[in-house]
């Protein structure tokens, strides 16, 4: 069945209610209000924003244009410039470079990405000139960045300028707090839990189909114009039959603790991803106003991506567990990566214990493209996820294209439309190295275990 076509009944009278107050929920609030909406409502169960059940709840994200398809990395490059130029957006990103490799014993899938990255980058009209340098060794590799001492065995692959990180917790509450001085409104916890979309077949008499309406875990409903389920991975919960086609994938996180000294060192290195161990960042305090404390360094693992179907009905649908404490622990062969990617890059703290370990959840579709789009048998419930790893660098731009949306009545783009085929999750992405396992499959290590190795 088509998704309902969304109507705008009162014009800028329109009320909109904005479930999940993550990246997505966010950025559409912003061009809402932007287009001159004043009824913005947006729900969350954490308790705060950035919220806990957000992929964005994080230290740092990688902000780039570098994809092989040129809509996307037109896109990126829209997004990049509003984070150099918005004055919301300016103070929590830094340009510092973006530096994507192979190693030597990386398979060819993971070559090839790089090689076709660097033709996509150069023959984009878009990027700008020169920002784009090849390093085809070692040796190059660390003459452009003589802080990364370790072997880098086999490295090879290139440096955009023109990229570079986000503050993702700090742009979070960056625009909240712009969201809020513009009028928008807020319920946090069980004021902002969503638990159900009405009618349902018990509601169905109070709350006559098709106009949607949200039921809070504080027993009171919600309803609006315009709903819009922003709820990343979480979203099969509130919605079942997008799980056809959302699965819930999670990543492993890590943190290197470091002092200020060591910290001061490694402030202008660039992003730094090796497709085929993982990625990490310039060191960030552990207080932004205490910069002479702590410092931390975010490694993330490369992997297919893990799933979660083991509490589902039946094994099915993939969702994140329901507690989050579940999510403190990450697999032992993505710390071997993690600590792989360290000995070849910054040897010195390739023993230090790893803290503040997670798996961060999102929305992952087959395609890696995002659903922009009215939701089938609703007027008025329209779906925007499918971040698929690659939403947060879209924050600044990410609501237009919602907006747009809405404001049409139909998704005009076609790969951003309600996608009609069922996913298992299982698909070969091709701009990821490894394969797509369930989380109960896997030995994971927690902070507390860390403690206990270290001793060793």
């Amino acid at each position: 069945m088509a998704p309902t076509h969304t109507a705008l009944p009162n014009g800028l009278g329109t009320s909109f209610l904005i479930v999940g107050a993550g990246t997505i929920g966010l950025s559409t609030a912003l061009h809402l209000t932007k287009r001159g909406y004043k009824d913005i409502t947006l729900l969350d169960r954490g308790d705060s924003i950035p919220s806990a059940y957000s992929a964005g709840n994080d230290e740092n994200k990688i902000v780039r244009a570098d994809y092989e398809d040129p809509f996307y990395a037109t896109k990126a490059l829209e997004a990049i410039d509003a984070w150099s130029h918005d004055p919301i957006f300016i103070p929590h990103y830094k340009q510092c470079g973006y530096l994507v490799t192979s190693s030597g014993a990386a398979p060819d899938k993971a070559k090839s990405h790089v090689d076709r990255l660097i033709r996509s980058i150069s023959s984009h009209p878009a990027q700008p000139k020169g920002c784009l340098t090849t390093l085809a060794t070692p040796t190059e590799i660390r003459k452009h960045s003589p802080r990364l001492t370790g072997p880098l065995s086999g490295w090879s692959g290139y440096i955009n300028s023109h990229a570079g990180y986000a503050r993702a917790a700090p742009a979070m509450k960056g625009l909240y707090t712009e969201l809020v001085a513009r009028g928008v409104k807020f319920h946090f916890g069980t004021a902002g839990d969503a638990i159900a979309i009405l009618p349902d077949a018990e509601t169905a008499k109070l709350y006559p189909a098709p106009r949607p309406y949200v039921k809070t875990a504080d027993g009171n409903v919600q309803c609006a114009d315009v709903i819009i389920l922003a709820t990343g991975a979480h979203t099969a919960r509130l919605l079942p039959q997008a799980g056809a086609q959302l699965t819930a994938k999670a990543w492993a996180v890590g943190h290197v603790r470091l002092s200020a000294t060591e910290a001061k060192t490694l402030l202008h290195i660039p992003v730094v991803n090796c497709r085929d161990l993982g990625f990490f960042f310039a060191p960030v305090p552990v207080r932004e106003d205490e910069p002479n404390g702590d410092w931390l360094i975010k490694l993330c693992a490369h992997g297919g991506g893990y799933t979660n179907r083991s509490m589902t009905s039946g094994g099915g649908t993939s969702l994140p567990p329901t507690q989050s404490e579940e999510n403190d622990a990450i697999p032992v062969e993505d710390e071997a990566l993690i600590r792989q990617l360290l000995r070849e890059t910054l040897p010195e703290f390739a023993r230090r214990p790893l803290e503040r370990k997670f798996i961060c959840w999102c929305a992952d579709t087959a395609d890696s493209e995002y659903v922009i789009d009215n939701v089938p048998s609703y007027a008025g419930l329209v779906l925007a996820s499918g971040d698929s790893a690659h939403a947060f660098k879209m924050l600044p731009v990410f609501g237009q294209w919602v907006a747009d949306m809405i404001e049409s009545g139909s998704q005009g783009e076609v790969r951003w439309r309600w996608k009609t085929q069922d996913s298992d999750g299982t698909e070969d992405i091709n701009w990821r190295v490894g394969n797509v396992r369930d989380i109960k499959d896997v030995e994971r290590r927690s902070d507390e275990t860390e403690k206990l190795v270290s001793k060793l």
